[in-house]
């Protein structure tokens, strides 16, 4: 009686079991890798600007505070875009006839704000509020980087579901004492006055029963 398989039968076989196992586990292995992926998180990527506006020029070498263009950081939910008469405060005197600012001295003169491109973006789903980080002592460096070395501003952290909670779980750490919120590192060498404002901040935060981990505290 003729053989009705060939000796490579057996092998083909296992490659192919060993396939159905292999397979949907790599596919799986690689969708999570990409996801996590700055090409899906945004990390690390810079935005073309109307105006190529660097940080580093302005808050590094100048020493403007983050408060003089962000003006909401401190009292509501958005930071706030700084309107063209604040770029003119300076810029009417100074680089008046340079091209790069062409859009803003056009912004002023036609009265129609400049479209800046949002860096750092939730999802609409996602509330975010800066002035309540703000005043608990997180510093503008724990989302946002060291803006003062950046010459053009990109995204320095992944801002996914499980990055924000893992800060909620545990925001001791990532607390510092009011007066360094906005330095340029305010991580580096923390201070007596950092733990001391973090114990404070924790005690409070227990004291009215908040779970900084409920779905509600984001999601609205």
């Amino acid at each position: 009686m003729s053989q009705l398989f060939k000796p490579a039968a057996n092998s083909w076989a296992r490659w192919s079991l060993a396939a159905i196992l292999l397979v949907p586990l790599s596919l799986a292995i690689i969708a999570g890798a990409v996801t996590r992926s700055g090409y899906v998180t945004g990390e690390g990527r810079f935005v073309d600007q109307i105006v190529p506006f660097s940080h580093k020029h302005h808050a590094g070498d100048l020493g403007i505070d983050c408060r003089y263009c962000h003006t909401g950081v401190e009292t509501q939910a958005s930071a706030v875009v700084p309107p063209t008469h604040t770029c003119m405060t300076c810029h009417s005197q100074l680089y008046t006839d340079a091209d790069m600012l062409a859009p803003v001295r056009r912004s002023l003169a036609e009265g129609k704000p400049l479209e800046w491109k949002r860096v750092n973006r939730l999802p609409d789903y996602a509330y975010f509020d800066h002035h309540v980080h703000v005043k608990n002592g997180v510093p503008c460096a724990a989302c946002h980087g060291d803006v003062r070395r950046m010459p053009l501003l990109r995204q320095t952290a992944p801002l996914t579901m499980d990055w924000c909670v893992s800060c909620h779980r545990d925001p001791e750490d990532k607390i510092v004492a009011p007066e360094r919120v906005f330095d340029s590192a305010p991580y580096e060498n923390r201070t007596p006055a950092d733990r001391a404002f973090a114990r404070s901040r924790m005690i409070e935060i227990a004291h009215h029963g908040r779970n900084l981990t409920e779905c509600s505290i984001c999601h609205r």
